[in-house]
């Protein structure tokens, strides 16, 4: 395995972080929105990862890296209130509330962020070991 896939293995799961963050931040965003009904009311959104091997072309090893397969909506019912002042209550007057547990995308948000984290140091880690190495031969 080359040193500079290092920078792509890091990389990929920096961008998959990435997109891991701005999932939660839209779970968060509209946690308090409410629908009408259950189609137009927001269901939580979480992303799907997978690993990914490409084979290098001159020997067996392998680089690895992270790929976002998929977002999909969670299948946790809906909440429903009776709010009958509400514009957009239904004939019964409810109102049906996302499936979003913002104490679970806190702790979402936290976990990407550390991970992100730790990538980023990774890259560094990985930098400085690079041109330690260089100044060997000087």
């Amino acid at each position: 395995m080359s040193l500079f896939n290092i920078f792509n293995i890091s990389g990929s799961a920096m961008s998959a972080q990435s997109v891991r963050l701005n999932t939660t931040a839209s779970n968060l965003a509209n946690a308090q929105n409410v629908g009408s009904d259950e189609a137009s009311t927001y269901h939580a959104r979480q992303p799907v990862f997978s690993s990914v091997m490409q084979s290098l072309q001159r020997n067996d090893t392998a680089s690895v890296g992270v790929k976002v397969d998929d977002i999909v909506e969670s299948q946790v019912p809906l909440g429903k209130r009776y709010q009958p002042d509400n514009p957009k209550a239904d004939d019964q007057g409810f109102v049906f509330l996302p499936n979003v547990n913002t104490m679970d995308e806190m702790a979402n948000m936290i976990s990407a962020s550390r991970s992100y984290q730790s990538n980023v140091e990774v890259l560094n880690t990985s930098k400085q070991l690079m041109l330690a190495t260089l100044r060997l031969g000087q």
